[in-house]
């Protein structure tokens, strides 16, 4: 995709319907299937300036091309929150550009900003593309996570 750097901001209420594509692609990729009223709820949590989560998008050429979510949280182990980034999705034509390495750096920046004392996020084992740029700009921590669904 030919253009300048993307532009990372806030997303804003009227970016929704260019939003919703980008969130079902990440969806797509981890398999998972949410009710419409769960991504409903997700989109008015991340447009409230007052909601838990918080995010980015990527735009190019007037075109939302990368998204980012992230939270934050306390620690029993520091004063200072963590800032979890839970999403992060380029669109396929955008790839390769550093889209995804612009959104990862704004959120780092909300989170120096915020005083958090640790950003981390996850992913698959098999998400090698992804895992190659994450092996660039963060460590491993070596955890395995496991989880229960509630």
């Amino acid at each position: 995709m030919a253009g300048a750097a993307p532009v990372i901001r806030a997303p804003r209420p009227d970016d929704r319907e260019a939003w919703e594509p980008l969130w079902r692609g990440y969806l797509t990729f981890y398999r998972a299937d949410l009710a419409p009223d769960v991504t409903d709820f997700t989109w008015n949590r991340l447009v409230d300036p007052a909601g838990p989560i918080n995010g980015f998008v990527a735009e190019m050429d007037g075109r939302l091309v990368g998204i980012t979510h992230y939270l934050f949280h306390p620690s029993c182990w520091t004063r200072g929150d963590y800032c979890y980034l839970q999403d992060l999705f380029v669109d396929a034509r955008a790839r390769g550009g550093g889209v995804a390495r612009r959104l990862i750096a704004a959120v780092e920046e909300a989170a120096r900003a915020a005083g958090a004392s640790r950003l981390y996020w996850l992913t698959q084992e098999h998400n090698h593309d992804a895992r190659a740029l994450y092996d660039k700009v963060a460590e491993r921590s070596g955890f395995i996570q496991y989880r229960k669904i509630l």
